[in-house]
């Protein structure tokens, strides 16, 4: 192997590592996150939904960033395994997004949202939209890393200790039911779906992440983003650019 592809291996494996270290140590911080939002002046309302095995500080990088640029951002407990980490079936946890929504939608009249998901999170927000009604409030669905044709990876996680209990795991199986069932039909044309997806991604690969797209579907978009791992999604610029690409695009349609 020549000396220039080794060092770039090694630099590569080095921005990995330090990038899923710091996705464990946010996770690890939990659920407890202050309350910043004013949902009563909130003009681009953004929902973060955070994957499997994460907590809402997993996504705190990507919300800062979001409230610099003005978005109002917001995040749901998920709940799960100690109430944290966001293993329960993806159906509960889309109607728990429905029922908090509504109220917020309700309460202090806000326009459309906006929502981003990230892995699991993404079949959650699909699932909300597409049979939820969720279509009626949400303008954009950006998933990060997302498994809308399933994961092979919750195979093997089937056959520890965390498949007798996690419903989501088997979920998330390329052939289970409810990954047949959540791409049946049309996804609504009044929202623009956009799936951000990395060949590089060695927990999700680029074929579970990619969204199958009709003739004519204008509203659904694959974007691929090279050089990325599972964790990279909701820590690096170049991911963040293109989130906020889509939601001001999506905006620019109402």
């Amino acid at each position: 192997m020549p000396i220039t592809r080794i060092k770039k291996w090694y630099s590569q494996a080095k921005q990995d590592l330090t990038t899923t270290a710091t996705y464990v140590k946010m996770t690890l911080e939990g659920n407890k996150v202050k309350r910043l939002t004013d949902f009563a002046h909130c003009d681009h309302p953004v929902l973060l939904l955070y994957g499997y095995g994460a907590s809402r500080r997993t996504v705190g990088i990507l919300e800062r960033r979001l409230r610099r640029d003005e978005f109002c951002v917001f995040s749901l407990n998920l709940g799960g395994i100690f109430d944290t980490f966001n293993t329960k079936c993806i159906e509960e946890s889309a109607e728990l997004v429905h029922q908090k929504v509504e109220r917020l939608c309700e309460r202090y009249n806000l326009k459309k949202i906006s929502i981003i998901g990230h892995s699991k999170g993404g079949l959650i927000g699909r699932y909300y939209i597409k049979r939820l009604e969720g279509d009626k409030r949400v303008r954009t669905l950006i998933t990060l890393a997302c498994p809308h044709n399933g994961n092979y990876w919750a195979l093997l996680g089937m056959v520890t200790p965390l498949g007798l209990f996690s419903k989501s795991l088997r979920q998330m199986v390329p052939v289970s039911s409810f990954i047949r069932k959540l791409k049946q039909g049309p996804f609504p044309k009044q929202v623009r779906f956009t799936s951000i997806y990395s060949r590089d991604d060695k927990v999700c690969f680029y074929k579970s992440s990619m969204l199958d797209i009709a003739p004519g579907a204008k509203n659904l978009k694959n974007v691929d983003i090279p050089h990325l791992s599972h964790s990279d999604f909701v820590i690096k610029k170049s991911v963040y650019s293109v989130i906020k690409r889509e939601l001001l695009e999506g905006e620019k349609e109402d």
